[in-house]
């Protein structure tokens, strides 16, 4: 009798060859683009346009064109800027965090979400700089000597942003790239015409696929994925110190930087389960993105976002409990105020929808889970915007209250947004493999040796 003691569930669905796996993730990348592609690029280029035209105007003619007001002096621009903060946070927990703990199930949405990192941060990057209304001038937002002899205010969570969003872009930028060179070698490899050759060599930097190289490789990999892990928490903490320490009903709290974080995630995996639904019907790659991971991310939708909505409840009751009737006023304006209408879209996508994820055939039904996701997103937006617009509106005094309605040119630079970051992402599909075909090699059932014991 013989037992196999290390049989282990495939992530992988058929255990396709070493071969037949090079041909299905490099396939999007041998092929010319399609009708498809080309209308959906056009489609993502006339969002980019417009947002385009709406910051050329803004550049010209100053922020007054938007909707700000006094006292609503935050509003798109940081509801944007954190939004697409929260949106690159599941790549790198996808990729570190799940990386240490050897949850293979990973494997086929790592890379892809390290993409969507990049891109959402890029973008997101975008909104502080515009928000300042002179653009030329944001390189004094970095601390470096200049011949005028001025400093920046390190004390102020503004410019804390500025080093931690540029540190995480920096390490998520290493790590996606350190994890495509034994890609680059495979494309190499196998690349027909002498250009493509030549862009494959130097990207892979020489690599061999010998047991040095995947050594270092190895070390590397797990070395940056350590510094990414606490950069997940660091960043959206650091975004919630713009608000949690300043004096304004409503923001300064401490729940704010586990309640972001947790934010974060949820709406970061809602807008990769709703891309890599496309991407696995589009090029047939249902047995490598499984049905069982999507399932767990859903899985983790559910998780965060009822850790989303106990911050909910919990903001209420701190209100309550603390005995500040001015802290209580600014609560139940939200609820039931000039803006509850937007309170309730959140509670709704943020909170009720999630729970149809407790349900097996929801959680595993394509159509189910896409529309769920899409509101997640939909509900975290609004989020933002309850948390800023809401608060700035009603301040201390009453005579200073203000409503707060977007221009043409918010809701113009918001679509420009969301045509930046699909507009990288085509891009993406067409120019480096989407799942990472080292990784899906290593996770196949033959491709380790296994070991039988018998007595």
């Amino acid at each position: 009798m013989s037992i196999d003691y290390t049989r282990e569930i495939s992530v992988i669905e058929g255990s396709p060859s070493f071969s037949a796996v090079n041909e299905l993730i490099a396939r999007p990348l041998d092929e010319k683009p399609d009708k498809k592609f080309y209308f959906a690029l056009a489609i993502t280029l006339s969002m980019l346009g417009t947002g385009a035209i709406c910051l050329g105007i803004t550049f010209w003619f100053g922020t007054g064109v938007w909707g700000l007001n006094n006292p609503v002096g935050w509003a798109f621009d940081i509801v944007n800027f954190v939004f697409w903060v929260g949106i690159g946070h599941a790549g790198t927990l996808i990729s570190a965090i799940l990386f240490l703990f050897r949850q293979k199930w990973r494997t086929g949405i790592a890379r892809f979400a390290e993409g969507m990192t990049i891109f959402a941060v890029m973008t997101a990057g975008l909104f502080p700089l515009i928000h300042t209304g002179r653009p030329w001038l944001d390189g004094y937002l970095l601390p470096y000597p200049n011949q005028h002899h001025l400093w920046v205010n390190f004390t102020s969570p503004l410019l804390w942003d500025v080093f931690a969003v540029s540190t995480y872009f920096t390490v998520s930028f290493v790590f996606w790239y350190i994890g495509l060179m034994p890609d680059f070698a495979n494309l190499r490899d196998r690349a027909k015409t002498k250009i493509k050759k030549i862009i494959y060599s130097i990207f892979s930097l020489g690599w061999r696929h010998s047991h040095r190289h995947w050594h270092h490789y190895e070390m590397i990999y797990l070395i940056l994925a350590g510094f990414a892990t606490p950069l997940v928490l660091s960043v959206h903490t650091i975004v919630s110190f713009d608000f949690a320490v300043s004096i304004l009903p409503g923001w300064h709290t401490t729940i704010f930087p586990p309640y972001f974080v947790a934010g974060a995630v949820f709406s970061g995996f809602a807008m990769v389960q709703n891309v890599l639904i496309f991407i696995r019907k589009i090029f047939n790659m249902e047995h490598i993105i499984t049905m069982d991971t999507l399932e767990k991310m859903n899985k983790i939708m559910l998780l965060t976002g009822s850790m989303v909505g106990y911050a909910y409840g919990m903001e209420f009751f701190i209100a309550w409990y603390g005995g500040n009737p001015i802290e209580f006023f600014v609560f139940v304006n939200r609820a039931f105020g000039d803006y509850a209408w937007s309170y309730w879209v959140m509670v709704s996508c943020n909170l009720l929808f999630p729970q149809l994820f407790w349900f097996k055939k929801i959680r595993t039904n394509i159509k189910a889970m896409f529309v769920i996701g899409v509101l997640v997103n939909v509900g975290m937006w609004f989020e933002r915007f309850v948390i800023i617009v809401t608060t700035l509106s009603r301040d201390f005094l009453p005579s200073s209250w203000g409503f707060f309605t977007p221009t043409i040119f918010d809701l113009g630079i918001l679509i420009g947004s969301f045509g930046l970051f699909f507009t990288l992402l085509l891009l993406f599909t067409k120019t480096l493999p989407v799942v990472s075909i080292a990784e899906v090699k290593a996770v196949l059932d033959h491709a380790q040796p296994k070991h039988h014991h018998g007595e």
